[in-house]
């Protein structure tokens, strides 16, 4: 029997299972799969030996003959949820060398993440110290035995995916509970791990084929709408991209790789960056924000010969782009691209993708392995560097698909969301989790063009009824002080990153709006979530959990006793710097990232982080290099003779996160002195210190440079007023 149900689940489902052998494990051993529809159970049936026994509910066994039939016989263990002794009864069987299947989550998935698990799942490890064996079926829960809402198949494609048998950890003088716990979300995390590393062995190898097989699934779905109100479904994006590529494989010069892209959030972005990569071309997203003198930097760093831009938002922005004209830039306005396209090569083209969706991807170049495919750039973003030159941080498809892959195996997103993203694309968190993760998980993304429209911003996010936001600590509050108490009353989570979530604002919004407020941490380097806080495990003050494949670990720092210097390694850590320098000292740690933060992790894997040991200043979200702030300013003021001395350092900002604070020994400088070097310079108002400091001597070191730890000590000690324009 078991074998005829095998085959026809190869028939029906094209069913696959792998590392079966590992269920040839002699008992004592657990084995443990995420429950995700009706039917899951039949799977895994037919691939076990008959002493396994499977744990039922009885109450869910009494609700039909159908269901007694099917869950009542010598291959299950039934069990009274509600009795105390459940357990027990589980516990003796594995203490007789049994082999037992339980579905730990108790309940079907109506996400397709995995849900809570039940502590006694965990107690039951703790006493039995049973071998365990997780299980990942994938694929099950959008067939139409599933809960989950949303697009649902007959018969869709099934795979399960065994681990290896694996000991759960020895606890030794920890009390029950606590072990109780601990071994619970041992559990729980190795599940999601595992759910991690098959999407991404399995799932698409580029960012473009998993856009593609998301917009097949549902092509006249909704998917991405601006701020013009211009709704484009999946097959709008999907030709959109492919007429923008055939218009730019004419225009684009051969002897670049790299394309520069100065847009806003808007919906011509997405399908930019989808052409691009149609082409084998690599998207460089300048950063609009910084000034002209920085963008030319950018594009220096780059080696780009081309930018694709707009007009109208040139206009409607003022921007300024005197500086990449000078460094012999060529523009490409999408404006003029629009308007070579053709009545008929439009309609052509539509049809070719209502009879094949995945039509696109059928346009790009051609590729030896999916291996190579992963490890091809994506997207180049730009941070600052160390001296003030900005670094170029080449993300792959790889990086990007395994950043998402892993928001998606730790958060519990529903085919019914809406993102709504005022946060900029040449931002990894705005590009990544803001677009990517909604066009390849297949919902909805509004993309706001600026995050400073206090006052706007909620009334969108209430006419859109948006589910999701991901914003700023800065932004948030200035969110909070202009909104209605009821703008976001759809809101189910907001993510902040970018910089540190401040008390205040958290209960702000708890307060007001009912919502919690999610912090997380990352970097443009690792694409960039590093560790988040999620409905299913939330500290707060911490930055949540490392989310699954990533490895960290501290290094020791002289005069600091709480935590160390923190580095990560994992799948989205990027491919490299452009800079040389920067990259010969990344290449120098073998995979792993120096994140510059002093961090501490505590038993149950939450990540603090203490401070920062490069001399950055996070403001609203922006990386601002001390460094070259002070290089900036340096010269510019003559007029206060030679015995004149400026530095430049942080300290904590309620409102911004941090704030800029200048330190001299001159008491006739300004605020508004100094903002006019730095504008004159092309610096953005975010570099221009809060205040100025006057000292009798900027400390220095034994070396001759600046004491910046104990000048940043000194002006929190400071009681001085200094004049400010």
């Amino acid at each position: 029997m078991r074998r005829i149900l095998y085959w026809l689940l190869r028939l029906l489902f094209r069913f696959r299972a792998y590392n079966t052998e590992v269920l040839k494990t002699p008992g004592p051993v657990l084995l443990v799969p995420n429950h995700v529809a009706w039917i899951d159970w039949l799977f895994i049936y037919v691939l076990l030996d008959l002493d396994w026994k499977c744990v039922v509910s009885r109450v869910a066994a009494e609700y039909s003959w159908l269901h007694r039939k099917i869950m009542l016989n010598h291959r299950s263990l039934p069990i009274d949820n509600t009795s105390p002794y459940a357990v027990k009864h589980m516990a003796e069987f594995l203490d007789r060398g049994g082999r037992l299947v339980l579905f730990a989550e108790g309940q079907i998935t109506r996400t397709g993440s995995l849900m809570k698990i039940y502590e006694g799942t965990g107690f039951l490890l703790h006493k039995t110290g049973a071998r365990v064996i997780t299980c990942y079926v994938r694929g099950a829960n959008r067939s139409r035995w599933s809960r989950q809402p949303g697009w649902r198949r007959w018969w869709p494609q099934v795979s399960v995916h065994f681990s290896q048998a694996v000991t759960p950890p020895e606890l030794p003088g920890v009390p029950t509970s606590t072990a109780r716990e601990r071994l619970t979300v041992w559990l729980q995390r190795r599940m999601v791990e595992q759910q991690f590393q098959t999407e991404m062995r399995l799932g698409p190898a580029n960012v473009l084929d998993a856009v593609v097989e998301a917009a097949a699934r549902q092509p006249r779905k909704v998917i991405l709408q601006d701020s013009t109100m211009r709704e484009l479904p999946y097959r709008r994006l999907t030709v959109g991209a492919d007429l923008l590529a055939r218009r730019l494989r004419t225009r684009l010069a051969s002897d670049g790789l790299r394309v520069g892209v100065l847009l806003p959030n808007a919906n011509v972005t997405p399908v930019l960056l989808l052409a691009l990569w149609t082409l084998g071309r690599t998207p460089a997203i300048l950063n609009f924000s910084t000034g002209p003198q920085i963008m030319a930097r950018c594009c220096q760093v780059a080696d780009l010969k081309q930018v694709i831009t707009s007009r109208a938002f040139i206009e409607k922005g003022g921007l300024d782009l005197t500086a990449l004209r000078q460094a012999g830039l060529e523009f490409v306005y999408v404006e003029d691209l629009r308007d070579e396209i053709a009545g008929w090569e439009r309609v052509v083209t539509l049809a070719r993708h209502f009879f094949n969706p995945r039509a696109l991807k059928r346009q790009r170049v051609a590729r030896s392995s999916a291996l190579e495919d992963a490890g091809q750039t994506a997207v180049v973003l730009f941070t600052s560097g160390s001296e003030g030159l900005p670094k170029g941080v080449e993300l792959t498809h790889g990086n990007l698909l395994a950043n998402v892959r892993q928001m998606e195996a730790v958060i519990a997103i529903e085919d019914s969301d809406r993102i709504f993203n005022a946060l900029p694309l040449f931002h990894s968190f705005g590009l990544t989790v803001g677009t990517l993760l909604g066009l390849i998980r297949g919902i909805y993304i509004f993309l706001y063009p600026s995050p400073l429209h206090f006052r706007v911003i909620p009334s969108v996010v209430y006419d859109r009824h948006c589910t999701l936001m991901l914003s700023t600590n800065t932004f948030l509050q200035g969110y909070a002080r202009k909104a209605h108490p009821y703008d976001f009353r759809a809101v189910r989570w907001i993510f902040s990153g970018a910089e540190k979530l401040q008390p205040d604002t958290s209960r702000l919004w708890a307060d007001r709006f009912g919502i919690r407020v999610f912090e997380g941490y990352g970097v443009t380097e690792c694409s960039p979530v590093i560790s988040v806080n999620t409905p299913m495990a939330p500290l707060v003050g911490s930055a949540g959990r490392f989310v699954p494949g990533m490895e960290w670990k501290l290094e020791p720092v002289d005069g600091v006793s709480e935590g160390g210097r923190l580095l990560v390694r994992g799948p989205n850590v990027m491919r490299g710097y452009l800079n040389a320098e920067a990259n010969a000292k990344f290449r120098a740690l073998e995979g792993w990232y120096d994140t510059g933060d002093i961090a501490s992790v505590d038993e149950d894997g939450f990540l603090f982080i203490r401070g920062r040991l490069k001399r950055f200043a996070k403001i609203s979200g922006e990386m601002i290099s001390l460094t070259s702030v002070e290089e900036a300013l340096s010269g510019g003021f003559p007029q206060l003779g030679q015995k004149f001395e400026l530095a430049v350092v942080s300290r904590p900002d309620s409102d911004k996160g941090e704030c800029i604070i200048a330190v001299t020994n001159d008491a006739r400088l300004t605020v508004n002195d100094l903002r006019q070097v730095l504008r004159a310079g092309g610096w953005s108002n975010l570099c221009v210190p809060r205040e100025v400091v006057v000292v009798r001597e900027i400390p220095k070191l034994g070396t001759g440079k600046v004491n910046h730890r104990l000048l940043a000590e000194l002006v929190q000690e400071c009681t001085v007023d200094a004049p400010s324009a």
